[in-house]
């Protein structure tokens, strides 16, 4: 990348070159024939004008095509490290609107940075250097009044701009993520306002947000005029001192024509230095933007030398499990231990918050134990990279996401080389195999499976994680959201198909957990109960509680 930008600038500064000489010579031209000379006298600087007309069409096109190929290059890299922070488990710290504001809007300014700041500063610093060597060359007192005037308008003013810029810039990407924000509430949200009339409130709340913007925009609109204006006035104002200085001298009238155009051309390369430098102070504060979201520390550590990962069956082993989340007064899992051996079914319920889903996260590596250990065949989970962790033990989430595209697509997350009989399997065993022939396997799913009712979204991402097939298959509430009799029947059906398979399956339900070989009950991060169905309803505790009252709602009236 760094000879791409290299040929860029050179191609930009020969560009601004040719047609600094293209002005310079076709000035000289035009009043030396004026006074009649032989055409031999002119030959020269007529080749030389068509010369510079043509290579100055090359070389823009050159640095036009080399310069936004660095550029594009350049944040197609940014938006892959940005992917590359987000895709990993990071705690949430901007929301989804936010973050698509800086994944669009912030990556632009590294190609701004390029395109519209480094290629037009390196242009105006080559052209006005052969501008004013050429002055020195015809008069020397025009060279230092056209020097003076080039670091007024490409320096000082670009200086000035970038200042008043910086005052309001760092608000001005904030103030479109707030607007992204709110307008994202009133589309995804539109259901929920108006059932509790709240539509009038978060419409004011978007056209405050609106409001907010328009007037940063203004202000960053003034300067851009204020700027352009600046710099076409030191324009005029070196041009005409130089004509001025050149007549008082007696420098003659092709000297002062050369000088009055040339100086004249060499400021348009220097001009856009003022909007350039407003700009910078947006892009430094797009570019703080981006380094937030980049550093934000990963859920996990990842090993430094990892170790390979185990093979052949798996067993599986919790010890003293404790994790504690961020700002939490209290352990989410507090000493948790269990054992999977190879085909055991191990079922975790207890009340919401009991830390059951936490447990599962930490069995995936979505989060850090504060102490204990997790095991695979012995070998400790830090030790291992986080994607093995997750091909060895993955399934279905607290939340599980539908992704914009087709049922099948969906679907072919988790096996992407699966067949339609590798599919249809997964539904079926899934129960949604009603559902996908009503639909069609090409039918594009909404946006946040606005398309779908809770059950079927939870049924599809239940049958994503059977279509996986991971070693330890882990299912989190996968009845949840389902009416009593789909819920019974999806149970029973999963129940079979994880017979012999390694499985940790977290619910409330506690219907056919007769067939799991250990139940174990969770309550406030802690194991209060554990052993098989039969035993524990024999027991008195949260369990046979739980069990009794599922018994007497199940009681026909």
């Amino acid at each position: 990348m760094n000879l791409r930008l290299l040929w860029a600038v050179l191609a930009g500064g020969a560009a601004e070159l040719a047609g600094l000489g293209l002005t310079a010579t076709a000035a000289w031209l035009i009043t030396r024939a004026a006074e009649q000379p032989p055409l031999a006298a002119l030959s020269v600087a007529i080749v030389a004008v068509r010369a510079f007309a043509t290579s100055k069409g090359v070389f823009r096109y050159g640095e036009r095509l080399t310069g936004h190929d660095v550029a594009l290059r350049a944040q197609a890299a940014t938006r892959e490290q940005l992917y590359g922070s987000m895709i990993a488990p990071r705690a949430p710290r901007h929301g989804g609107a936010d973050l698509l504001s800086r994944m669009v809007d912030d990556t632009d300014a590294v190609q701004d940075l390029l395109v519209r700041c480094l290629l037009p500063a390196a242009a105006a610093l080559i052209t006005g250097v052969a501008a004013v060597v050429i002055a020195l060359t015809v008069y020397p007192f025009a060279a230092l009044v056209l020097l003076a005037g080039l670091v007024v308008a490409g320096v000082l003013l670009p200086a000035v701009t970038a200042a008043a810029a910086r005052r309001w810039s760092a608000r001005l990407a904030p103030a479109r993520a707030v607007l992204a924000e709110r307008v994202a509430d009133l589309v995804h949200g539109s259901a929920d306002l108006a059932a509790y009339g709240a539509g009038e409130r978060a419409r004011s709340a978007a056209l405050d947000a609106d409001a907010a913007l328009a007037g940063l925009e203004r202000r960053q609109a003034r300067v851009h005029a204020l700027a352009l204006g600046g710099g076409t006035l030191v324009q005029g104002l070196t041009v005409a001192a130089i004509v001025w200085l050149a007549q008082s001298a007696g420098v003659g009238s092709v000297g002062t024509a050369v000088l009055a155009l040339m100086s004249l051309v060499c400021f348009e390369p220097v001009l856009p230095l003022a909007a350039a430098g407003e700009r910078y102070a947006g892009i430094t504060s797009a570019l703080r933007r981006l380094r937030e979201v980049r550093a934000i520390p990963a859920a996990v550590t990842e090993p430094e030398t990892p170790a390979a990962a185990p093979s052949g069956p798996l067993t599986v082993e919790v010890t003293d499990l404790v994790v504690r989340h961020a700002g939490a007064e209290r352990a989410a899992v507090d000493g948790v231990s269990l054992t999977l051996t190879p085909g055991k079914r191990v079922a975790v319920v207890g009340p919401s918050g009991a830390g059951k889903s936490t447990l599962i996260a930490a069995l995936m590596r979505l989060v850090e134990p504060a102490s204990g250990r997790i095991t695979v065949n012995g070998t400790d989970l830090t030790r291992l990279p986080s994607d093995d962790v997750r091909a060895m033990m993955t399934g279905l989430t607290q939340d599980p996401y539908i992704f914009q595209t087709t049922l099948r697509d969906n679907l072919r997350l988790a096996g992407p080389a699966s067949d339609d009989e590798d599919l249809a399997r997964a539904v079926r065993q899934a129960r949604l195999e009603t559902w996908v022939e009503r639909t069609g396997w090409d039918t594009e799913l909404g946006e946040d499976a606005r398309t779908m009712s809770g059950g079927q979204l939870q049924r599809l991402a239940l049958a994503r994680a059977l279509l996986f097939d991971p070693p330890v298959l882990l299912l989190d509430e996968p009845a949840e959201a389902l009416d009593e009799e789909n819920a019974d029947s999806l149970m029973a059906d999963l129940l079979d198909v994880t017979h012999d398979r390694t499985t940790l399956l977290v619910t409330h339900r506690l219907r056919g957990l007769e067939e799991v070989d250990e139940i174990v009950v969770m309550e406030q991060g802690r194991v209060i109960q554990r052993g098989p169905h039969a035993e524990l309803v024999d027991q008195p505790g949260y369990y046979r509680d739980l069990w009794e009252s599922e018994q007497l709602v199940a009681r026909p009236h």
